[in-house]
């Protein structure tokens, strides 16, 4: 494939890169990350649920991961705030009785107060002080975040100096977050682990999916830094970055700590 052939194949995907949900099987294959993080959200999830658990997932995407647990749906609620995922969800987890809500504002949920025995959000937004209204005494979160530092190095190639989106995000401050709202955190880790690339025309699927990462992104502005990370791949097979996760499992106390107790476990 000769060069003008090889960016027009990029032009194509970032013509491509709409997603439904969070279903990445388009550049299945092309591209890997979260291969060898040091826990398994699935597992955190599994060891905490229970058949008659009331069940919370916030910010649940396209609803993929809260279905795979085959949780019984009358025991099982949903919010998501991004419109086009909403209306997936609607049509997804309605019909199965699943309590969907769309919600935007993850500090205001519309759900009563001490509703739920688990509450779940993998990669999305929450309010610390409204998963403690929301859970019972006794219950629990998790939730597994993308922390300040992910793909900074992808980011620096194709759009160098732009600053990082939430700044201060990391395991340290989010533990800290929840501590203050009242919560004993059980289990908390973080981690650095390698994403890679074997072609470009997935990377510039990538970065338009993930645009608040790569604001601005476009083949035709980062051209020079493709045809960059191109000679790259053809050196070296792959090009790769680095992905910052941290996973928190935390519990509303059934007894508040007194004035001044560190709820830290």
């Amino acid at each position: 494939m000769n060069w003008e052939q090889q960016i027009a194949q990029w032009y194509t995907e970032e013509r491509a890169a709409v997603i439904k949900g969070w279903d990445f099987s388009h550049i299945h294959g092309r591209y890997e990350e979260e291969e060898d993080l040091p826990w398994r959200y699935e597992d955190a999830v599994r060891s905490h649920l229970f058949p008659e658990a009331e069940l919370l997932d916030i910010d649940t995407g396209g609803g993929e991961f809260l279905l795979s647990l085959g949780h019984p749906h009358e025991r099982t609620s949903a919010t998501e705030g991004y419109p086009p995922n909403a209306a997936l969800c609607r049509d997804r987890l309605l019909p199965l009785g699943i309590h969907f809500r769309e919600a935007s504002d993850t500090a205001n949920l519309p759900f009563s107060s001490g509703s739920f025995d688990l509450i779940l959000n993998r990669h999305g937004d929450y309010s610390p002080q409204e998963l403690f209204r929301l859970l019972k005494p006794g219950g629990i979160f998790i939730t597994e975040q993308v922390g300040e530092w992910n793909d900074r190095e992808l980011v620096e190639l194709l759009l160098p100096g732009t600053p990082r989106p939430f700044l201060g995000w990391n395991l340290t401050n989010a533990v800290q977050s929840l501590q203050k709202s009242g919560f004993t955190v059980h289990r908390q880790e973080e981690a650095f682990r390698p994403i890679r690339f074997y072609d470009v025309g997935a990377l510039v699927w990538f970065a338009r999916i993930i645009e608040w990462e790569f604001p601005g992104f476009s083949v035709e502005k980062c051209l020079p830094a493709l045809l960059q990370a191109q000679e790259q791949i053809e050196k070296t097979g792959v090009l790769e970055g680095w992905i910052h996760r941290f996973l928190i499992v935390a519990e509303k106390p059934h007894i508040p700590p007194a004035r001044g107790q560190s709820t830290n476990a």
